[in-house]
């Protein structure tokens, strides 16, 4: 009797086990996508319009004053919406770059479906689109944060003989190693149907990478970068922002900072 029910318990909890980890990975993108939505009217103002247009919208552009150096296009992590990063444009831009802050499928107010795939082709397209206006001439630079990273890094592997160089900033070198860091109880790497593997995607780019680690970085731990760093073969650079965390650090950093990121992406000489 006491072996039946040890082993009808067993069984329960197994079953028990099983729906959970079928619902982790049915839902799984409710624990990695949280977009914003808003109209266009209300991410568009200022020194911000859409880009290409508001029918056909891709992201916020912002003009330098002057005649631009180049185009630095910026792909934003899981949360929010491009219009929540205006700080590259007010950074970038009065250093003479013209900023575009794409946006993702399925945030601000794009369609589309959420998820790898539809994310890394939409910013291909992106990048195709920009490198195609013959209005923006000049050098192109490729800017990802956090999840955004990992999309940059796909989109610049596609367009690597075009693109000028590419700044990761609080990147993971594969989403499995973040999860297993946060949700350490369960098999992340079998349930994961996104990997967004960073090492994969640069492996024989031959631009220059600057990799940007917080050093207190408590959501993509810095050694994370590190090991990004680490597996990358070209030219490349490392840059650690000391007592930053994953969400302040631009308020630790300034135009001076920006210059020497900007300048070591693009392969020039500090």
């Amino acid at each position: 009797m006491f072996v039946r029910k040890l082993v009808t318990t067993l069984l329960l909890l197994a079953i028990v086990a099983l729906l959970f980890l079928a619902a982790v990975w049915r839902w799984q993108d409710r624990l990695l996508y949280f977009p914003d939505r808003a109209p266009v009217e209300q991410l568009a103002g200022g020194r911000l319009r859409a880009w290409p247009s508001a029918q056909d919208f891709r992201g916020l552009v912002a003009e330098p004053s002057g005649t631009a150096r180049g185009t630095v296009v910026v792909f934003h992590g899981n949360a929010g919406h491009a219009g929540h990063r205006a700080f590259y444009a007010q950074a970038l831009a009065p250093q003479g770059w013209r900023v575009l802050l794409a946006e993702h499928p399925g945030y601000g107010p794009r369609g589309g479906a959420l998820g790898e795939a539809s994310l890394v082709d939409d910013a291909r397209k992106t990048l195709a689109l920009a490198l195609a206006y013959q209005a923006w001439p000049g050098p192109l630079l490729v800017v990802g944060e956090s999840m955004g990273a990992a999309v940059a890094a796909g989109a610049a592997a596609g367009q690597r003989e075009r693109v000028s160089g590419l700044l990761l900033i609080t990147p993971w070198d594969r989403l499995a190693h973040v999860g297993a860091i946060h949700y350490p109880w369960l098999p992340v790497r079998w349930l994961l149907r996104d990997d967004y593997d960073s090492m994969a995607y640069l492996a024989g780019f031959d631009r220059p990478v600057v990799v940007v680690v917080a050093e207190h970085d408590g959501i993509v731990p810095a050694r994370l970068g590190q090991a990004l760093y680490d597996a990358l073969d070209g030219r490349k650079r490392l840059l650690v922002l000391e007592g930053a965390g994953h969400n302040d650090w631009p308020e630790r950093v300034d135009a001076a900072w920006w210059r020497g990121a900007i300048a070591a992406a693009l392969g020039e000489a500090p």
